[in-house]
Formats: structure tokens, C-alpha cells, sequence
């Protein structure tokens, strides 16, 4: 099904993925993602100093002091919405930037799509990097059945009672899990997946992604047991099991 026309009196909210870390735009982002990212002239970022660098580094044309980005806030009644996305009601195109990757997936932004799509404004996605989908691709786990949890519970034994209930799960379903964690507990988090977890069931690492220190292992649970631990602090990554059954 085709998606609806912008009406004349608005403009389209364009979903623009952002680099996942320090890496020049022609490695990750197609060139027609570019374009219409330097044409457009209103933005709302999850992060507006990281909407900032990005603009930057894809050579955005005018001064960015001249290009109105709306910081999202933390909280997003219907009201600042409804404000954020004024622009668009004038018949202006507007850019939705994320920290990283892409926007409306692990992300803020979505309640404003949510609301464009109210309002019957048109939504467009634009080509670009997500590091969920990039981990799965590369996982070799299952790509038919999945689900991501976004952040486990940062504390013991709640995290380790997580990490067995999406196993039982993943059996269950015969479905990949995926999640994350903030860059200085993923040694945490990989100590407690392979206390936590039985031996034979999969688990993958993708660190890095789409950056020249990019590492992805999918090993047994048993064999990441017998192996030097990885290298992961600081390093964003998604952890993806699969049980054994």
C-alpha cells in the first residue's frame, strides 16, 4: 500500500539515519540520503550537538547556525509534539535525526511519527545504517523470529533472571534475542550471559559496527567459556542469543 501524499499545506517528515560512530558518510549513507538531508533546513535530534556533527560531516551547505534543530526532551507530552512538528504543518520538510542509527527504532522519535501519521502527514524512511539489523544479518541466529529487549536490568540477580527468562524464551520460540547495554558494563553483561546461560546456546557479539575496529563472533556459550574474554568496554555492541532448544 502506497503511503499518503503530503497534502499541500504540509511538508514530509523524513527519517534520516545517523552515523554510528566517527566514520566518513560515504562508507555508510547512499548518496540520495545525503541530498535530501543537505536540502532540508529543519530538524528534531534526540541529541542536537550530535545532529550538529552529523550535518557537519555529511557537508551540509549552510551555516549551521542558520539550521533550526529541536532537541527532543526527555519527556514528550502531546503538546511539544504538536510543537515540534509545526513546521511540517507550515510546509516545511523536517529531518528526524537519532544519537545513532536509526531514528524511531530504540528511539525517542517515535511517538512524533506516531503522531505525523495522526495528523496524516507523510513519513518517509530514508536509507542508512541500524545496528540491530546489521547484527542480525551478521549473526547467522535466526532472521525469521526475533525480538529486541532494548536494556536488561543493570543490577544482580535481576539481570541474570532476565538473561534465563529470554533463553527460556528463545527456546520456546525458536527466536533470536537481542539487546544492549551501555558501553562500560558490556563486560558486566558478558559475564552474566555466560553465567546465566546454558552451554549450548548461541551467542553473538557485534561490536563496533560499520567502524574499521568492527567485530562480530557468534561462538557457543560453552566455547565463548574457553575462549580469552572479548574486548568490549567502551565499544557499543549488541548481544544476540539463540537457544539450543
Amino acid at each position: 500500500m502506497n503511503p499518503p501524499a503530503a497534502t499541500p499545506l504540509h511538508g514530509v517528515l523524513y527519517l534520516l539515519p545517523t552515523a554510528l560512530g566517527d566514520i566518513a558518510w560515504q562508507t555508510y549513507l547512499p548518496q540520495g540520503t545525503r541530498d535530501t538531508a543537505c536540502r532540508l533546513n529543519h530538524f528534531i535530534a534526540e541529541n542536537a550537538k550530535t545532529a550538529r556533527a552529523e550535518l557537519k560531516r555529511i557537508g551540509h551547505p549552510r551555516p549551521l547556525r542558520e539550521v533550526a534543530i529541536e532537541q527532543l526532551p526527555e519527556k514528550l507530552p502531546a503538546a511539544e509534539i504538536d510543537r515540534l512538528l509545526a513546521p511540517l504543518a507550515s510546509g516545511h520538510d523536517v529531518g528526524l535525526m537519532s544519537e545513532a542509527g536509526c531514528p524511531g527504532v530504540a528511539d525517542p522519535g517515535a511517538l512524533l511519527v506516531r503522531r505525523a501519521h495522526a495528523l496524516e502527514i507523510a513519513v518517509k524512511p530514508l536509507v542508512g545504517p541500524s545496528s540491530l539489523l546489521l547484527a542480525l544479518m551478521a549473526s547467522g541466529l535466526d532472521g525469521q523470529r526475533f525480538a529486541f529487549h532494548g536494556y536488561l536490568p543493570q543490577r544482580e540477580p535481576e539481570r541474570s533472571r532476565k538473561i534465563a527468562d529470554l533463553e527460556k524464551e528463545s527456546a520456546r520460540q525458536n527466536q533470536t534475542q537481542l539487546f544492549i547495554e551501555t558501553p562500560y558494563r558490556n563486560a558486566q553483561m558478558f559475564q552474566a550471559l555466560l553465567a546465566a546461560c546454558r552451554p549450548a546456546t548461541l551467542l553473538c557479539l557485534a561490536a563496533d559496527l560499520t567502524l574499521a575496529t568492527e567485530a562480530i563472533a557468534t561462538r557457543s556459550v560453552a566455547d565463548w567459556r574457553q575462549a580469552p574474554p572479548p574486548a568490549l568496554e567502551r565499544r557499543p555492541t549488541v548481544f544476540l542469543l539463540l537457544s539450543a532448544g
